[in-house]
């Protein structure tokens, strides 16, 4: 620890104890403080003139003693004298000293003040070096960014930015103070231009993968059609190998269950694979910069635009190349599968909605790319071929979910047209042979040919043909071209009926095993304009065909076919609308026991009536009138049957008087419900048998079904088993217990009579 410095008010008194001390070591020690202090305090002056008064004093002293004391004086003198060459020699050291000290002290105070300097320096480096450490880690996060970016990989240079943000940028431009404020600031500024410049390399590469897409996608509709026609060829080898199969058509729940084992992936195998890694990069990236609105947007006008260029301004109906029928078909196949298959995996990019849309317009244009182009078709064949090429399309594109109804509607219209070219076809032959026909009677040579002549005309001779022996080389009163006439025709009834029964009509029969009453609705519609079209074609037939030559009836097989089928879309229709019934009637609940009459009918009922209601005015609107009656027919009906069912079931013990009056709420409200239909009055005798056990089970004298005029006069449609044991269950006992005594009754009914009982 540093010795205080001492300060001197008065320089007299330290002169003082200078001039009093004994030794040379007190004296020094005495001398020096003095000496510091003037000389820090500019007091130099003071100091010498305090020395030179105690010295003026000393000789006045002096010179008193001498002259007293003259020997003394001289002695003193001397000794004096050496004294004061002993001080001036003392003094000359004390300044060499003192600037030796003072020199020492300025040397000092430099070196203190580099020292101090030096660790400012040191201080700034550090302060520097770590300031370089955090704007390189900085600078090293950006660049990290920008070779993710490079290497393609954009969602982890994206997340690289956010870290860098969150973790460096935002903390040290809070940080008003830190030495990377400008820096984090600057780099800050620039993220919005990384995060645009991540956006568009990702949709540069989303762009691409679109483009191949389109590019790919009539390869894509091929594979899927010749996946297609390899399940339909199975199909037929099951349905040989077992006839009930022919009831399943294609894209059945059964086909899909047999055809399980042979796994075929139309986006994935050897001859195509389409990768959505760029799809769901580009909406994931989006979707992390906020951005998922806009990019739904383009990539939905992206797909739009790639739509319109898949789309030719016209086709031809015989080719086939770039410009043909099946090009055609086949990429609208391959967009609408990606679009599907893109709805299934990202339902957040591409919604039912969109993807109908699309379908529906490119649906729209093919039919009237097609239209157009039937004007230059003038072959029946080439009409059959086009009729092939739809079904494909049609089978194909219902498997994988997409309305077909208007494409079905389409063959109705390739029909007419193949109708209309058989009877030009018929005409243009009829002309020609009777153009070229030489009116010669008619020479038969052979066996065969007599047997032709037989099949077509009413030429016949009384004797079997195996038995004649003169009919050969023989001149028949008929030319060869009452032969030919209806030769032709029977040719074109065979090939017409062939393409109706063989196509059109199993087409038609093999969606109906749909869910959907409307596509039912639908094929049952277009069966009866096939029905209708066969019946005018037997017609159109049977007039070109002479009453006279004609060696048979003409009758198409495809006419009982397309009547047959119609009684199975109808009813089809019955148990889609029955089986719509029963999943109602197992959300049934009654507390058979309950404490208190419910206060409305049941849900399921106002439900069962709802739907009913809906359909017959949605649905099976155009259905014709007698049909629909049939309808309501049958599933008022089957309703009546299940609601009746309910308190027959063996897991209902008893029935009070509550548990009626619910039971007789849900039957009036149906009873409103039939009343207020058209012909309700024919109706209501399905509710007959229902009114009557409500009647029955609310009466004050349950004895009278016992007695069997009676029975019949007010009971007469009640069962004559299902009366006693309704009656067996009814008890009078009102439970106070609420409803929870038989609240599931109902429904272990339900599962019993689904799954069996135990028994």
């Amino acid at each position: 620890m540093p010795r205080k410095v001492q300060s001197y008010d008065d320089y007299g008194s330290a002169v003082q104890q200078i001039i009093l001390s004994t030794t040379d070591a007190e004296f020094l020690d005495q001398l020096i403080p003095v000496l510091k202090d003037a000389t820090s305090t500019s007091r130099s002056s003071a100091l010498t003139q305090n020395l030179s008064q105690y010295a003026d004093d000393r000789e006045v002293e002096i010179e008193k003693i001498g002259l007293t004391k003259h020997e003394e004086f001289l002695g003193s003198v001397n000794q004096l004298q050496n004294v004061r060459e002993r001080t001036v020699a003392l003094t000359a050291d004390i300044l060499e000293l003192n600037q030796s000290i003072q020199a020492s002290t300025e040397k000092l105070a430099e070196q203190k003040q580099a020292l101090v300097n030096t660790r400012a320096v040191r201080e700034n480096i550090s302060d520097v070096s770590e300031a370089l450490k955090e704007s390189l880690k900085i600078l090293h996060s950006v660049n990290n960014a920008h070779d993710l970016i490079r290497k393609k990989k954009y969602y982890g240079a994206l997340k690289s930015l956010d870290d860098l943000q969150n973790e460096f940028l935002i903390p040290t431009i809070q940080n008003q103070y830190a030495t990377q404020h400008r820096l984090a600031d600057l780099i800050q500024k620039s993220i919005p231009a990384s995060q645009k410049t991540i956006s568009e390399a990702v949709m540069t590469d989303l762009n691409t993968w679109l483009y191949r897409i389109r590019e790919t996608s009539q390869f894509l509709g091929e594979v899927a059609f010749y996946h297609t026609e390899t399940r339909r060829l199975r199909q037929q080898e099951r349905v040989q190998q077992n006839e009930f199969l022919d009831h399943f058509s294609l894209n059945s729940a059964i086909e899909l269950v047999f055809d399980e084992s042979e796994e075929f992936d139309v986006l994935d195998n050897d001859e195509l694979q389409v990768d959505f890694t760029p799809l769901f990069e580009a909406l994931h990236i989006h979707e992390a910069l906020g951005q998922s609105d806009k990019f739904r947007a383009e990539y939905a006008a992206t797909r739009r635009r790639q739509k319109e260029l898949l789309l030719p301004s016209s086709i031809c109906l015989t080719t086939d190349d770039e410009q043909s029928l099946s090009s055609l078909l086949e990429g609208i196949a391959g967009f609408a599968i990606i679009e599907k298959a893109t709805m299934r995996r990202a339902p957040q990019l591409r919604t039912a909605i969109d993807v109908e849309e699309l379908w529906d317009s490119m649906c729209s244009t093919a039919i009237s790319l097609t239209s157009k182009a039937l004007g230059d078709i003038h072959n029946a064949e080439v009409l059959v071929q086009i009729k092939g090429v739809f079904a494909l399309f049609i089978q194909t594109m219902e498997g994988w979910g997409y309305s077909v109804s208007r494409l079905d509607d389409y063959l109705v219209t390739l029909f007419d047209k193949y109708a209309e070219l058989l009877k030009r076809r018929f005409s243009e032959d009829f002309q020609e042979i009777v153009s070229t026909d030489d009116y010669m009677p008619m020479a038969i040579n052979t066996r065969e040919e007599y047997e032709k002549v037989a099949n077509v005309s009413w030429f016949a001779q009384d004797q079997p043909i195996d038995e004649l022996t003169n009919f050969l080389n023989q001149f028949y009163y008929f030319s060869n071209d009452y032969f030919q006439h209806p030769t032709k025709i029977d040719d074109t009834l065979r090939k017409a009926d062939e393409l109706l029964t063989e196509k059109v009509c199993k087409s038609l029969v093999e969606r109906l095993s749909s869910q959907y009453p409307g596509q039912i609705v639908q094929i049952l519609t277009n069966l009866e304009h096939f029905e209708t079209a066969c019946q005018e074609l037997e017609q159109l037939l049977i007039r070109a065909r002479s009453s006279g030559s004609a060696g048979g009836p003409l009758t198409l097989a495809a006419t009982e076919q397309f009547r047959e089928h119609k009684k199975t879309a109808e009813k089809r229709i019955f148990e889609l609308v029955n089986s719509k019934i029963d999943d109602l009637m197992e959300t049934a609940e009654y507390d058979w026991m309950a404490h208190i009459p419910p206060p409305e009918p049941s849900n399921y009922i106002q439900t069962l009536t709802t739907y009913l209601s809906n359909i017959m005015s949605t649905t099976l609107l155009g259905l014709p009138r007698e049909i629909k009656e049939l309808i309501y027919f049958d599933a008022l009906s089957h309703a009546a049957s299940k609601i009746l069912a309910l308190p027959l079931s063996p897991d209902v013990k008893k029935i009070n008087p509550n548990g009626v009056v619910a039971l007789a709420q849900d039957v009036q409200h149906l009873t409103n419900f039939v009343d207020d239909l058209e012909n309700g009055f024919m109706l209501r005798s399905n509710l007959d048998e229902l009114e009557q056990t409500i009647q029955l089970l609310q009466s004050e004298n349950t004895d009278e079904f016992f007695d069997a005029s009676t029975r019949n006069k007010k009971y007469g449609r009640v069962d004559a088993m299902n009366g006693p044991i309704l009656l067996e269950k009814l008890t009078q006992q009102i439970s106070s217990t609420g409803p929870t005594s038989q609240r599931f009754a109902n429904f272990s009914s339900n599962l019993s009579s689904r799954f069996g009982s135990n028994k």
